[in-house]
């Protein structure tokens, strides 16, 4: 079944250019995060900073681990850096396969930050998170909707009056997902 939601995801999420991948563990996470670091920052003139909001899944992991040549990660001063940084990395808590959709509990204004100021927002997520549908990411709030319940499919796209397309004008121009299907050593696949 959780190959399946997995699945069903990448291809709804890729149709709305969200980049989705899937490791095994926590340090292929970190392995993975590096490396797009690299990529991004090679691609930018001057120095690329990113900020971290870790979660339970690099809840160990020091900045100073996944800093690049030319890539600096920040975890810290959030309202001061967030406008200003390349790259955001946070941890979301669902993600809903029949529509590709992130979920979150974005009540901490932090998490907002990270996930909507930058271009580059790489969102990491437990396999274990992925529902099938709306109904059932709902469910796992047992009642207790936050009070401020985010969603994110795909990176930000708007169109004016001329019907344009615009990538990336009220969020991210680029969202990487990627799943983390091992957390504390127990698979949640």
């Amino acid at each position: 079944m959780r190959e399946e939601l997995f699945s069903l995801f990448k291809e709804r999420a890729e149709m709305v250019s969200a980049e989705v991948h899937r490791v095994k563990d926590v340090q292929r996470a970190v392995e993975f995060i590096r490396k797009a670091l690299s990529e991004i920052a090679s691609a930018q003139p001057g120095e690329t900073e990113a900020l971290l909001l870790r979660g339970s899944l690099l809840e160990g992991v020091n900045p100073a681990e996944l800093e690049q040549p030319g890539a600096k990660v920040y975890d810290d001063n959030f309202d001061r850096l967030a406008p200003g940084v390349m790259i955001g990395i946070s941890q979301l808590d669902l993600a809903i396969a029949d529509t590709g959709t992130l979920c979150q509990d974005a009540t901490d204004v932090k998490k907002r930050l990270v996930s909507t100021l930058p271009s580059v927002h790489i969102a990491l997520v437990p396999t274990g998170g992925l529902v099938a549908n709306l109904a059932e990411a709902l469910e796992k709030f047992q009642g207790q909707v936050p009070g401020y319940l985010a969603f994110i499919t795909g990176p930000s796209r708007t169109a004016d009056i001329e019907r344009v397309l615009t990538i990336g004008v009220h969020g991210p121009e680029r969202l990487i997902v990627l799943f983390i299907d091992e957390v504390g050593g127990g698979s949640l696949a």
